[in-house]
């Protein structure tokens, strides 16, 4: 009790001045509408799926594993930034991370569910942690050194190469949105069938790339846009989905004010019913579109600034009260001495743990 007692007041104090209206604000859309994460997860909403009974084994490791083990949360370690910011920017801040092994060893002294990553950091030590942690795949990148600099996302690995290191995950970007989007679509949704045949488990970071997407606001971080990305995610079957935390609405609408063209399709219920400009209320349309939460979200922690435990645990907050199933958390964990990203991983995770974080 005591120990229930001390976390929830310090996510209060670093929830700051947000404290009261985050922890007590009532969802315009009803939870009971959601399908929630807890310890019978797997058997509840996958039991009845397409999914065959290894893939089920691997999704209930991925549930069953670490301090969130059998919650139905998860909180996992994604290091791909050495490709997609560069080796130098991500791991200057701390040197120790261009070892691959302590990337793991991090994972691992979190605690967390996870480590998702590269196939070049989990081949060189698979053999010695595949058996202590999950691994997750990720199969495709999008690389910084080609002149310009672009942006799409390419295969590194193959699926094969992801099952003979004992993954139990693979995890793939698309950018939905952008001009090579539709090669993506059907890449990805090609590894996730092969995937699911050989047993493993689908993760998608469905991330929005385009420029007509920033206009007064950054629409990459669009409740209507991110949501809809999550529902082609949850389409080609991927079972968890990776999204931005939503900071603003009406993406559909500014994209086309500002060309002067038609963009897409929406509904004025989105935003008159279904949303408001609360945080939490952008979050669970996501969760929505996420089949109403069949499919995990995971927001993700963003870039390391000056208040990453206060930001961080804000984000996970706002993702349990909305409905989602945990946080994916990189550079704020990664670019600090090793101790501080193992307490700041169990920072996010008491969140999770505690019952006076309530779903909305």
């Amino acid at each position: 009790m005591t120990t229930t007692l001390i976390e929830s007041n310090s996510i209060e104090s670093l929830l700051g001045k947000e404290a009261e209206d985050l922890l007590t604000y009532k969802a315009k859309v009803s939870k009971d509408l959601l399908h929630l994460p807890g310890p019978d997860f797997v058997d509840r909403i996958w039991i009845n799926s397409d999914r065959n009974p290894q893939v089920l084994r691997n999704l209930q490791l991925l549930y069953s594993t670490g301090r969130l083990a059998n919650t139905g949360y998860l909180s996992i370690l994604p290091v791909d930034q050495g490709i997609e910011h560069s080796a130098a920017a991500s791991f200057a801040p701390n040197p120790i991370y261009f070892d691959p092994e302590n990337i793991v060893k991090l994972a691992i002294a979190a605690e967390c569910n996870a480590v998702a990553t590269t196939l070049g950091v989990l081949g060189i030590v698979s053999r010695k942690y595949a058996h202590k942690i999950p691994f997750i795949l990720k199969i495709n990148h999008n690389e910084l050194l080609t002149f310009p600099n672009q942006f799409d996302q390419v295969l590194f690995a193959d699926v094969e190469q992801a099952w003979n290191l004992g993954a139990a995950a693979i995890g793939a970007t698309i950018y939905f949105g952008s001009d090579q989007s539709t090669r993506q679509i059907q890449e990805i949704s090609k590894a996730f069938k092969r995937a699911h045949e050989l047993g493993m488990a689908t993760i998608l970071w469905c991330y929005l790339r385009n420029n007509a997407f920033k206009q007064d606001k950054d629409y990459h971080l669009a409740a209507d846009l991110t949501g809809q990305a999550n529902h082609l995610g949850v389409t080609i079957e991927a079972d968890i989905i990776k999204q931005k935390l939503p900071e603003c609405n009406n993406g559909y609408g500014a994209v086309a004010k500002a060309t002067g063209k038609s963009y897409g399709k929406t509904d004025e219920r989105v935003y008159t019913e279904l949303t408001t400009d609360h945080p939490i209320d952008l979050t669970r349309y996501q969760v929505l579109n996420c089949y109403c939460g069949r499919a995990g979200l995971i927001n993700s922690g963003g870039a390391t600034g000056k208040n990453d435990l206060a930001e961080a645990v804000r984000t996970a907050v706002i993702n349990k009260r909305a409905g989602g199933s945990g946080l994916i958390s990189g550079r704020k964990t990664f670019q600090r001495p090793f101790e501080e990203g193992v307490k700041l991983f169990h920072a996010i995770q008491n969140v999770y743990l505690s019952p006076d974080v309530t779903i909305a």
